[in-house]
């Protein structure tokens, strides 16, 4: 089968297209053909393989896995022993460790039915990012009906479904985002943006219930200016924590917490159907939309990763693995 393969760490330009043996489920497991994968940022952090503490369990020197690609949408070909959820023929969207192929293996605890309404382009952007987005919003951050909530880093993956989910569950949104992408913000949903060029969340003339750090590149103090006494930060990005370990400041965030009123929480990744499931009835309902900037063919997945890099994408990306 064809797949996308990098052999060493780097940035995309150690990404290339082989042939490679395609893959068998194991218990629990179902063999998915792919359709569309999605791009996002954890993707781009496991090529390249910072933080440096990721490579203890991705491999130290090399890839354990060579197939880069997490997000999937496709259908199920072949169920492994003891499969309950699916069956072959079934569309489903969710995570599989080297989606960037034409066959991937998931386990199907990490699998939902596709939304009906949406392309497999469409669903293979929604699982990493919006699943991240509703953990970070409902199972740390708490959001209620009627609180304010800032989102830093509104237009990226992870952003485009945080103002979407938070303006569903009933919060009023203000994004923060270069001017640029404005636009694309303000159609999500957020009630206010601001440009981060010109406008300081922190500034003290607006304090919010809870913020989500996504762009990772703000301080502590910022935040904790940007809060109400008793509000929640909820640390989603880390990309100015450094290459070494990547958690210099949520770690420091979550020391302070114990001894402030206000509450600095980390996001711990996880991968759940049942997530996908929830978010399946949000996008049937019409009530979030996956924020698909542009595709790529397979073969141009390094193209479409060098867009990431450059900060370039509004939303999310997807590789079309079959027409």
């Amino acid at each position: 089968m064809r797949a996308v393969v990098h052999d060493r760490y780097g940035t995309s330009k150690v990404l290339r297209t082989a042939r490679i043996v395609r893959p068998s489920p194991g218990d629990h497991e179902v063999l998915v053909e792919v359709h569309a994968a999605g791009l996002d940022r954890g993707t781009e952090h496991l090529l390249t393989g910072k933080p440096y503490a990721m490579r203890l369990a991705m491999g130290l020197t090399r890839p354990k896995n060579p197939v880069p690609g997490r997000d999937v949408a496709g259908i199920v070909v072949e169920a492994g022993a003891g499969v309950t959820r699916f069956a072959v023929g079934d569309e489903v969207y969710g995570v599989a460790p080297g989606s960037f192929a034409d066959y991937a293996v998931a386990h199907e605890t990490r699998l939902a039915h596709k939304p009906t309404n949406l392309t497999f382009l469409e669903a293979a952007v929604v699982p990493v990012s919006a699943g991240t987005a509703l953990r970070a919003l409902v199972d740390v951050g708490g959001v209620q009906p009627g609180q304010n909530v800032l989102v830093v880093g509104a237009s990226g993956g992870v952003g485009s479904y945080a103002v979407q989910l938070a303006k569903a569950f009933g919060a009023e949104v203000t994004g923060v985002c270069s001017a640029a992408k404005a636009d694309l913000v303000t159609s999500l949903g957020a009630a206010n943006v601001l440009d981060y060029d010109r406008e300081d969340f922190a500034n003290g003339t607006h304090r919010y219930d809870l913020v989500l750090d996504i762009a990772g590149n703000s301080s502590l103090r910022r935040l904790r200016r940007a809060l109400r006494p008793r509000g929640t930060v909820v640390f989603v990005g880390g990309e100015d924590a450094g290459a070494l370990l990547g958690m210099g400041r949520q770690v420091r965030g979550l020391m302070l917490s114990r001894l402030v009123r206000q509450r600095l929480a980390l996001l711990v990744a996880k991968e759940r159907g049942s997530d996908y499931n929830r978010l399946a009835g949000l996008i049937e309902e019409g009530r979030i939309v996956p924020a698909l900037d542009r595709s790529y063919p397979l073969e141009d997945t390094p193209l479409a990763v060098h867009q990431l890099e450059t900060g370039r994408v509004r939303g999310k990306v997807a590789i079309s693995v079959r027409k």
